[in-house]
């Protein structure tokens, strides 16, 4: 190919405005589509957005869920989430009875969404880590000092909520919402556990205690009551014999019907003696004395 030919080529006249208009036509399209691109951005559920714009800084106004429009290059939004998150905060304190005490708190916390603009401006996006491990920390020490180890235990309701009271509180200086404050862990000292362990074997031990003593009382008023009816039942008994003389023979015919019963219904054969065995009634029926209504009708005759 002719090199010096092509450099003496011209360009037709009206080429050199269509390929600039080509190319300005490129440029605005490149930029609407970048524009486009980017002067819109999305909030999702859960969350708020604020503005930043290099002019003016921080806005005011706090953008709620959806899409929204901003100047690309200008303005761009920040993100923050809503949602109660929760965390945990370790304390280790000194009780009012000088007892070292290990407390797990568990905290929700969400930033305010109207107060936004000035979270960020003061906090920034980290404004849990800035704050809640401090005020934390000072109220369950502030908190615990008011309470002896044992009220901890006891009391836990009260503790929690007085706690939760002044995390409010101080929170709220902060522009930092608390949904919920509980004690998920409460931990003393080795000495002050074996106290309690201690404690609790001498309760049981006296518990034990007082159940032998209340049974001994049991047992002590059961024989006094089998005695005085073992007493009125001997007295009845006496008192049926002075009165009856047949009464022991009576005694004596139901006895030997139960030793009857029983020889009859063993498998051994048993030969014994009458006597020994109370069958011998009839020879006892003319020991017996005749009856003091009976004595004086036959001396009457």
């Amino acid at each position: 190919m002719n090199l010096g030919a092509m450099k003496n080529m011209k360009v037709p006249p009206g080429a050199g405005g269509a390929i600039g208009s080509v190319l300005r036509a490129a440029v605005i399209g490149g930029a609407v589509l970048y524009g486009a691109m980017h002067s819109l951005y999305n909030v999702e559920g859960g969350h708020r957005a604020i503005i930043f714009n290099r002019f003016s800084g921080i806005k005011d106004m706090v953008y709620q869920e959806g899409t929204h429009f901003i100047i690309p290059g200008i303005e761009w939004p920040i993100i923050y989430d809503v949602r109660a998150r929760p965390h945990l905060v370790e304390s280790t304190s000194g009780s009012r009875d000088l007892q070292m005490v290990r407390i797990t708190l568990r905290v929700l916390t969400r930033p305010m969404s109207d107060r936004l603009p000035t979270i960020y401006r003061t906090l920034g996006q980290d404004y849990a880590e800035r704050v809640l491990p401090s005020i934390v920390q000072e109220t369950l020490k502030s908190v615990v000092a008011q309470y002896n180890a044992s009220q901890l235990i006891t009391q836990r309701e009260s503790v929690s909520r007085e706690i939760r009271r002044i995390l409010e509180d101080r929170a709220a200086s902060f522009n930092v919402a608390l949904d919920d404050v509980s004690i998920t862990n409460l931990t003393f000292g080795r000495e002050f556990t074996a106290a309690i362990e201690a404690k609790q074997v001498a309760a049981q031990e006296a518990e034990r205690a007082k159940f032998v003593v209340q049974k001994a009382e049991q047992d002590k008023r059961g024989a006094i009551i089998r005695a005085q009816g073992e007493a009125t039942s001997a007295q009845l008994i006496g008192e049926a014999i002075a009165n009856n003389p047949s009464f022991i023979t009576l005694r004596k015919i139901e006895a030997a019907r139960e030793i009857a019963n029983t020889l009859a219904n063993s498998s051994n054969r048993v030969f014994l003696s009458s006597d020994s065995l109370l069958l011998n009634l009839a020879a006892e029926d003319k020991e017996v004395p005749p009856a003091p209504a009976a004595a004086a009708a036959g001396k009457k005759k």
